[in-house]
């Protein structure tokens, strides 16, 4: 299940397309104009963009140029009737683009390679590891760990390493402000809590300088 953001300012369109797309199991939220869709995708996470070039406030391709200069990879399909808007359209930074009317068919199988796609990027592994850049997650054996901000960073950190030894300092530097310094029982902490998640993955602690991650 994708979560989905429609920018359309056709509500009866609309309707349609949250009918069609719920029933190929994605969840939708709808927004009329282009301010909202802004806000909507502060508010929230989501796997993919469909928005409507022609619409309130704000067009389609505006929002899009104002979401990756703030760095929001999110990919998106742009909709319209206006064929002429094309290459405007990919040089905001869109991925692909689908012209009114257009076949229902055609347009889940778009969503279904657009999502594969980028699923598959910002995917980084190490053993049965892998760290999901995209939605800022990592998985074991292909399951999502339950991770605080703490251990998830510090898991990411013995990831990008594997193999060389992380020194403490290092870690101290990456988990913990300047103004705090952390002991070595804390950080002790975080590593035996990964490695109590970790059962198959070999965390070695190199005494007196920090930990490693065997791959």
């Amino acid at each position: 299940m994708s979560k989905i953001l429609l920018l359309e300012d056709d509500l009866l369109f609309a309707e349609t397309l949250i009918d069609l797309l719920e029933e190929n199991g994605h969840t939708l939220t709808h927004v009329p104009n282009g301010q909202s869709a802004i806000e909507a995708s502060f508010k929230e996470k989501y796997e993919l963009y469909i928005l409507d070039v022609n619409v309130p406030l704000i067009d389609g391709i505006q929002v899009l140029k104002e979401l990756r200069d703030a760095d929001d990879t999110t990919p998106c399909i742009f909709l319209t009737s206006h064929k002429e808007m094309l290459r405007s359209a990919f040089l905001s930074g869109g991925d692909d683009y689908i012209t009114k009317p257009f076949d229902s068919d055609e347009l889940i199988l778009r969503i279904e390679a657009l999502l594969r796609r980028t699923s598959l990027r910002g995917v980084k592994c190490v053993k049965l590891l892998c760290h999901d850049e995209i939605h800022q997650r990592i998985l074991y054996d292909k399951k999502e760990l339950d991770l605080s901000k703490k251990e998830y960073a510090l898991l990411l950190l013995l990831m990008k390493h594997a193999d060389n030894t992380v020194p403490k300092e290092l870690i101290s530097d990456e988990l913990w402000s300047a103004s705090k310094t952390p002991s070595d029982g804390a950080i002790r902490v975080y590593i035996n809590r990964i490695k109590h998640l970790l059962p198959q993955i070999n965390i070695e602690n190199i005494r007196g300088i920090g930990y490693k991650l065997v791959s």
